[in-house]
């Protein structure tokens, strides 16, 4: 075999073992217009507006105290803006209703995790399943007739949840007996069980280790790969946001003083004074 001949079949090895594109996105799903939020005399946000597209990691970053958490709890309904509107999906509002946008297909993770600790693994996910069960308490009770037919098409999309994240060999555990980066696996898992268009994710590698974070990061990207869904991402690694996000919006003291792709993000002046104490 030649030298051009040995050039050519590495050349295409490496083409085999390139990674496929990331999925493009596509037209707005979410948008926030001049939303302010403040609590008695204190601002958490003020006149904040971007949107976030279609089937794209949308990651919000920014120094402690900058209105990250509350922002996603504008979205979801938690807080209620005193300025501004929203839209999902072509509607707009005033306000989310968290009720509403759960119907709507928006779902949340925190990052102090609220799961039902005395509970296994698959009771808590296909808590998840709750919006969709469609049967009255009693029948569910009872796990008779459509009841138990409909549980068991539930327990069976929790199950290919379950395979999805790694984790059938703990499927009965109680999660209070699990360790913490399991434990957020479970937590990310329960809000994949309402098949999201949005998942808002809040710290989502809060606390984990290295080998941990990497794990999350797989799954967010399948996630978003596989599924199609939506995310809007708040994480203070900055080598994870830059990684797995789109397009990264940055708040500072309640302001939003960057919105771009990770590079111009990175490169903004605005940023660096934030991040290094600068500009206060």
């Amino acid at each position: 075999m030649n030298l051009s001949e040995l050039e050519a079949r590495e050349a295409r090895a490496l083409e085999e073992r390139a990674p496929e594109p990331r999925r493009a996105s596509g037209s707005p799903i979410l948008a926030l217009e001049n939303v302010s939020l403040a609590f008695g005399g204190v601002k958490a946000l003020s006149d904040v507006s971007f949107d976030v597209r279609e089937h794209e990691i949308r990651a919000i970053i920014g120094p402690n105290g900058a209105g990250k958490s509350s922002l996603l709890n504008v979205i979801n309904g938690v807080y209620r803006p005193q300025q501004g509107r929203i839209a999902f999906r072509g509607e707009v509002r005033s306000h989310m209703e968290p009720h509403r946008a759960a119907r709507l297909g928006i779902a949340r993770t925190f990052q102090s995790l609220a799961l039902f600790k005395g509970m296994t693994v698959l009771e808590n996910i296909l808590a998840g399943r709750n919006l969709m069960m469609k049967r009255n308490l009693l029948l569910q009770a009872l796990r008779i007739g459509p009841a138990l037919t409909e549980e068991i098409a539930h327990r069976k999309r929790v199950e290919e949840i379950i395979d999805f994240l790694e984790i059938p060999h703990v499927r009965k555990t109680v999660v209070g007996r699990l360790p913490y980066g399991l434990q957020k696996r479970v937590d990310l898992g329960r809000a994949l069980a309402m098949e999201p268009k949005v998942l808002l994710l809040d710290e989502p590698m809060a606390g984990m280790n290295i080998e941990e974070k990497q794990d999350m990061s797989r799954f967010i990207l399948d996630v978003n790969d596989e599924f199609g869904t939506t995310i809007v991402l708040i994480e203070h690694d900055m080598g994870v946001v830059m990684d797995l996000s789109d397009r990264v919006v940055v708040l500072d003291y309640g302001r939003k003083i960057a919105d771009g792709t990770p590079d111009e993000v990175r490169s903004s002046q605005a940023v660096i004074d934030a991040y290094l104490g600068v500009k206060h």
